[in-house]
């Protein structure tokens, strides 16, 4: 053990570095989508355009999650020189991809018409073109991904950035509606792509063996079922309130889901793009893995909380103030989505830890059960109600089906509900602190500016006061684990949070689903 210290040590270090580079880039990327969302809601687009958009970015991110049959997840986890096997992955990822977006393109009007925006069509199109594009990229990107370079993928994501936004922006002025989202995200997905062959080269090089692709396709179509699942739970809710309640409850619907996501893609994204090349490096000890995902849960929970919390308690005011009060409808359902935003960040985790440690199997069948159950209930939910409806249906499923499920798994893979536990519950009392505070404030202070601001202020202060004590706690109960295992406990490698590898979102300009 002691000649593996180096290595632990050089992994921290690369984790680490990777994670600060990745905060980085997607706080700076979150906040300009936010800002060029504000102004596209507030002044270009309605409810009905938003949700015209919204069902089109709904079936790309389905697609996205099947395009490449999961294959590309091997250049993150497979050992050897990515080299070898690099040209396979890409000639696979290209057929697939292309034979895709084929279907796509003749399925769009049905697929449109179903989900309750026949007008959707030519955007979907359209938009879908970034399937192509994505297979094409994902080799470069998870060779960034797999050596942790990070500060590359920031420079390739600021690119895609400036020219999908400066063309949205552009046609929507010009009044393209929520085809101007289509058009900026395929120029964006194109200078991505170019970014990411410069930023690792070699990597867009086209080969064939036989070999290596049956090899490739039994390694991966177990994770593109699960991904294919899990992008369908996600994105279901969607699905079902355009075809049930309409495209305009959509739009609102979509506003107030892209709200619940600030701290959920913020927080977690910047975990989730080293956590499965970490959690990858140690599943082969059980016991560092374990210490690695409790520290890594435990800093995720204690961050993303008061975000959580502060939107659903002043959801009402907070949408009125950012977006305007005709979205004020959204509101209804942000406090659930909220909800929901901390368990999908459990969620994510969860599921890269179960990928590095080969657990497809568990994966495909935790997501078809949640699938299978979440459907009737949000079509029950959508028929008795609104969106509010929609969102506490999928809470529901959330917490008593799936949460267990997962809970089982990680048992399985030698990591323990009680450890978990510990390094929750001090944030979640934080919450329910934080959450006592806000709603007593809201009503005695009003809902002006100012009176927000410091009701915001109070709540996180008394977060602070029951949460911030949490990482001590993490570290002294990981010492004492450590201790009473004896001196070969790896030390550093351990502690770092350790994404899914390779984006599989195309970074549209203000709304990401």
């Amino acid at each position: 053990m002691e000649s593996d210290a180096p290595d632990q040590a050089s992994l921290g270090t690369k984790v680490r570095s990777a994670t600060r580079w990745s905060l980085i880039n997607t706080m700076v990327m979150r906040l300009g989508n936010f800002a060029t969302g504000i102004v596209l809601v507030r002044y270009v687009l309605d409810p009905a355009a938003w949700g015209v958009y919204g069902v089109a970015q709904t079936v790309l991110m389905v697609l996205l999650s099947a395009n490449e049959l999961g294959v590309t997840l091997a250049v993150v986890r497979w050992e050897g020189d990515v080299r070898r096997f690099a040209p396979t992955v890409l000639s696979l990822g290209a057929l697939s991809s292309g034979l895709l977006y084929l279907a796509l393109f003749a399925a769009a009007p049905g697929v449109a018409g179903l989900l309750g925006a026949p007008e959707a069509t030519a955007v979907l199109r359209v938009m879908c073109l970034c399937l192509i594009l994505d297979g094409l990229s994902q080799v470069p990107a998870g060779v960034l991904t797999r050596e942790f370079r990070q500060g590359r993928r920031m420079v390739v994501d600021a690119l895609n950035f400036v020219v999908s936004t400066s063309v949205t922006l552009g046609l929507a002025l010009q009044g393209w509606g929520a085809m101007s989202f289509a058009c900026g995200a395929v120029a964006g997905n194109v200078v991505a792509l170019a970014g990411c062959a410069i930023a690792a080269p070699g990597m867009l090089r086209f080969g064939w063996d036989a070999g290596q692709a049956r090899a490739l396709l039994r390694f991966g179509l177990p994770l593109a079922g699960a991904s294919l699942l899990a992008l369908a739970v996600v994105n279901a809710d969607a699905m079902i309130v355009g075809a049930v309640l309409g495209h305009v409850a959509l739009g609102f619907y979509m506003l107030a889901f892209n709200m619940a996501g600030w701290p959920v893609r913020v927080i977690s994204e910047t975990a989730r793009r080293v956590s499965f090349a970490g959690f990858s490096r140690l599943a082969d000890d059980p016991r560092a893995l374990s210490d690695g995902f409790a520290r890594a849960l435990g800093a995720l929970m204690t961050a993303t909380v008061p975000a959580c919390v502060l939107l659903g308690a002043l959801a009402g005011p907070l949408v009125e103030l950012v977006y305007g009060a005709r979205w004020r409808p959204a509101a209804e359902a942000l406090p659930w989505l909220m909800a929901l935003g901390l368990a999908r960040i459990a969620a994510e985790l969860t599921y890269d830890c179960l990928v590095a440690v080969g657990r497809r199997r568990s994966l495909l069948l935790i997501q078809g059960l949640w699938l299978v159950t979440l459907v009737p209930v949000l079509i029950l939910a959508a028929r008795a109600g609104g969106i509010a409806t929609v969102a506490a249906g999928h809470v529901l499923v959330a917490v008593a089906v799936v949460a267990p499920a997962f809970l089982v798994a990680l048992r399985r893979g030698g990591i323990a509900a009680r450890a978990l536990a510990t390094v929750c519950v001090r944030p979640v009392l934080g919450g329910l602190v934080m959450a006592a505070l806000l709603v007593l404030l809201r009503e005695r202070l009003g809902e002006g500016l100012v009176a927000l601001c410091a009701t915001s202020v109070v709540g996180l202060a008394g977060y602070g006061l029951c949460a911030l004590p949490a990482r001590t706690l993490v570290r002294g109960a990981l010492a004492r684990r450590r201790r009473s295992r004896g001196p070969e406990a790896s030390p550093e490698g351990a502690g770092a949070v350790p994404s899914v590898p390779a984006q599989k979102q195309p970074a549209a300009p203000a709304h990401e689903r």
